[in-house]
């Protein structure tokens, strides 16, 4: 059941008076700052994963080129 709109403006008035304007700003720019926080650790992650598939993927290549270069020797 949703609040219908004056509930919705009473409701805001009362939060308003209980933590006052600037109680409530500090707030939303803290929020605000915590998630772009949390989505560039979110970023960087994936980010390290493609890293890191690349690398093993170079080290695969290197690992059976070596076997390639040592079996051509012997």
């Amino acid at each position: 059941m949703m609040p219908s709109l004056p509930q919705l403006l009473i409701l805001i008035a009362v939060v308003v008076l209980l933590f006052g304007t600037k109680k409530l700003r500090s707030l939303g720019s803290d929020l605000g700052e915590s998630i772009k926080g949390f989505k560039k650790a979110m970023s960087d992650d994936d980010n390290n994963d493609k890293k890191q598939q690349d690398n093993s993927k170079k080290v695969e290549n290197i690992d059976s080129s070596d076997v390639n270069n040592h079996n051509k020797k012997e």
